[in-house]
């Protein structure tokens, strides 16, 4: 009993006499967290998109202020292809150790039903630590087209079934299953316009030889600002605040709602105490000013909930985008 006590005793001393050390070196809580835990190996986060999108920018962010609560690099890696699953392969199979991260967008629920086949299951073999952001698309249209807002869309386009297009930035993206759920919910009958990319799709809505988009805030804010194109509608619950003129869709129709999001990942199977504190890092890292600076400037919302709410999140999203995609009947590119 003695000598446990002794041993006890050292333990303490030893704890209080590194903590002083790091204390009085100035040492950030990230450095003492990987003094305790003896893992200083850099932090990958795979990104299954190409450098420069919302995406890739939110993962370098979200990371730059993790590596510093955390006091350990992490590196951004973009693995593009196959609507995000090259990434989320690599990662699915990748030791439960922390090591291996991704920064995943809504497709990670889209792919569950667009694809026939998948690699990995993609609530089984992840573990949801945070959903970084949300963000909403608008409605846009020619300027030449005589309606105002969705209300009037509806009833001008149950009038003229299959005269009116959609442009579509990507098949089986969310923008491209915003469209579908506003057509499934609301009964109409528009041609889809497929593109590769949502650079070409806008240009061409612009340029009047596509009549509507659903678009990403970033891209179309300041076109229409400058009357080249015409906002109908907003995707969220509720007026966006940049737009307070223009109606939320669910306002003409009832339970219509499609935002994109943007979550951080581990492997599955990953230790309770590991995934609590890798959580709380990129929870805290989302609250951090820069990084909600960075979220907001592509005209989203900070989120950064905990893993449970993030992973009821993510099966709910599986459940309602896969009866929109079938609904769509969309296969992969």
């Amino acid at each position: 009993m003695k000598n446990r006590s002794s041993r006890d005793l050292s333990r303490r001393q030893w704890l209080a006499q590194a903590g002083a050390w790091l204390g009085a070196a100035g040492a950030a809580p990230g450095a003492w967290a990987q003094a305790v835990t003896g893992n200083s190996a850099p932090i990958r986060i795979l990104v299954g998109a190409s450098p420069g999108g919302s995406t890739d920018t939110l993962a370098r962010a979200v990371g730059t202020e993790m590596g510093k609560l955390l006091g350990r690099q992490v590196i951004v890696e973009n693995r593009a292809g196959a609507g995000g699953n090259l990434a989320a392969d690599a990662v699915a199979k990748a030791a439960p150790d922390g090591n291996t991260l991704l920064m995943s967008f809504t497709s990670h629920a889209i792919n569950a039903s667009l694809y026939p086949t998948l690699p990995f299951d993609p609530i089984k073999d992840f573990t949801a630590l945070t959903c970084v952001a949300t963000q909403p698309s608008v409605l846009v249209g020619h300027p030449s087209l005589p309606v105002k807002d969705v209300k009037e869309l509806i009833q001008y386009a149950k009038t003229r079934p299959g005269k009116l297009n959609f442009a579509i930035g990507g098949v089986g993206s969310s923008l491209h299953l915003a469209g579908d759920l506003f057509k499934m919910q609301s009964g109409l009958f528009i041609v889809n316009i497929p593109y590769k990319g949502t650079a070409p799709a806008v240009q061409d809505v612009i340029a009047g030889q596509v009549d509507l988009m659903f678009a990403p805030l970033v891209n179309t804010i300041p076109n229409i600002r400058a009357g080249r194109l015409k906002a109908l509608g907003v995707t969220s619950k509720q007026r966006l605040p940049q737009f307070p003129d223009v109606p939320a869709i669910a306002e003409a129709l009832p339970g219509y709602e499609s935002s994109a999001w943007f979550g951080l990942f581990g492997p599955g199977r990953m230790d309770p105490a590991l995934t609590r504190r890798l959580a709380d890092a990129a929870r805290q890292a989302v609250q951090s000013p820069d990084v909600r600076r960075r979220i907001e400037s592509d005209g989203a919302t900070a989120v950064g909930n905990p893993p449970e709410e993030f992973s009821r999140f993510v099966q709910a999203e599986i459940d309602r985008w896969g009866q929109v995609v079938r609904f769509s009947g969309a296969k992969p590119e």
